[in-house]
Formats: structure tokens, sequence, C-alpha cells
């Protein structure tokens, strides 16, 4: 099925820019008049992704994050964040709730879980030395229904 619309944007990874990233997908979003539950999950999920970005791939330094998204005529939002970082070693280990490769009183390995309890579908690509694409997707009832 054809994308009907579609959006991308690129940007710095740093903490500044996961709110903008978060607005900016929620504003794509709003085409399909979804429910403000629905709009806070996508919100929620992109800025898991980001952030997972500019903590765990890009680490100490600033790199640039690439998010694109597309509407489907079936209600569907389909979003994916990449990034040129480290990428994952283990992608399976790496989705298992509190599993992080950031020090354990930093981040609470959370991020995946979250995201796959808020999206219909979460996939993750991930090359090491080549970075990680996240694809989010979620069928939006919205106010209709």
């Amino acid at each position: 099925m054809k994308a009907i619309n579609t959006m991308k944007l690129q940007f710095e990874g740093r903490s500044v820019n996961e709110s903008f990233s978060r607005v900016a997908v929620a504003a794509f979003a709003a085409q399909l008049d979804p429910t403000m539950d629905e709009l806070a999950d996508i919100k929620t999920a992109v800025s898991e992704a980001v952030t997972n970005c500019i903590v765990h791939a890009y680490r100490q330094r600033i790199g640039i994050i690439y998010i694109s998204a597309g509407i489907y005529p079936d209600n569907r939002i389909v979003i994916k964040i990449k990034d040129r970082g480290c990428g994952i070693a283990d992608v399976k280990k790496a989705m298992e709730p509190l599993y992080t490769t950031a020090p354990q009183e930093e981040r609470a390995g959370l991020g995946f879980a979250v995201m796959q309890s808020l999206m219909d579908r979460v996939k993750v690509l991930s090359k090491e030395g080549k970075g990680t694409t996240v694809i989010l997707e979620r069928r939006l009832m919205g106010k209709e229904a």
C-alpha cells in the first residue's frame, strides 16, 4: 500500500531536540484526527526512540537523527527513526525490559518496552558500526471511533 502523505526531518542528536521531534511527528499525525491518547502514545514512542539515538547511538558525540513518516489510507502512520551511530550488537537482547548499555543509575532500560506497549508494531534494524532504524507503526481509530 502506498503512502498518501509523507514527511522527512533531520536534526542534531541533542537532548534539546527531543521535544522538537515529538511535536513535529505529532503535527504530521494530526491529519488523521487522532484522539488525545493516540497522539500522546505516538509522541511518547517517538521520544523514546529519539532518546535512544541521543544516549546510546552517538554516546559522547553529536550525530544526526533522521525521521521519516508516512500516512496510509487505512489510517496507519509509519514512523522511521534512524541514526548512523554505533549500532546494536544484539537487538533481541536490547529489546528486553530493563536491559541497558548505559550505567544502571542513569537509565531504566525500558525504552523499547514502552514503544512496544504504545504502538501496534515496533521493528528494529541495526548493524554494528553503521546505525539503527526503529520503525513504529500504529493504526489510529481517531475521534470518530
